[in-house]
């Protein structure tokens, strides 16, 4: 099981906690916890969605840890969330909800990954998450002039322990790492020398 974040990793999230990622690259940001938290994954994703994970197009070392859950119904999907967080050896539930999650389900969801010691990530619609989360993130994916490489915009948008913050990260789905972009004339430059 993956330890607390440092205080020096912005993208790690807190264990025994919901957190929600909204926008075009919340399912990148996923793939990307994903890889920083060792153990059994559970991606659960509504029957009828159009998307699901396909194993050839994982990073290496996702497919054979990844469970997929393809619940009929919203309730059943609910559900699905609740359980998962309660099973101790799982080390992130994944999900994606179709409707906006009221507060008793997002309280509900909290208390399941403090009783199972789980992290959960809920892929939301922008706008559709409970008040109860840890953490939203606004994911976006960014132009990048790069062949092979996605830019994106990681948003921290609330934040129950600690700060906010926005960062465009250059992330290529295959390894852990990514490497953080400087804003066009934020770049640090040398000091003057003194005179």
């Amino acid at each position: 099981m993956r330890a607390e974040p440092s205080p020096g990793d912005p993208f790690g999230l807190r264990q025994r906690r919901v957190h929600e990622a909204e926008g075009r690259g919340r399912r990148a940001f996923a793939w990307f916890q994903a890889i920083h938290h060792p153990g059994t994954l559970v991606w659960i994703s509504p029957a009828h969605a159009p998307e699901i994970p396909m194993l050839r197009g994982l990073p290496q070392g996702i497919g054979e840890r990844l469970h997929l859950l393809r619940p009929t119904s919203e309730i059943d999907l609910l559900w699905c969330i609740e359980e998962t967080l309660r099973a101790a050896p799982v080390a992130l539930v994944i999900a994606e909800p179709s409707q906006p999650l009221s507060l008793t389900a997002g309280r509900r969801f909290q208390l399941a990954a403090e009783a199972g010691r789980t992290t959960g990530l809920l892929l939301i619609q922008t706008d559709a998450g409970s008040n109860a989360t840890e953490t939203r993130w606004s994911c976006e994916q960014q132009a990048s002039a790069q062949a092979g490489s996605t830019l994106h915009q990681w948003t921290l948008k609330k934040n129950k322990q600690g700060a906010i913050g926005d960062w465009l990260v250059n992330w290529n789905g295959a390894s852990a790492a990514v490497h953080m972009v400087c804003e066009a004339g934020e770049r640090r430059r040398p000091a003057e020398p003194a005179r």
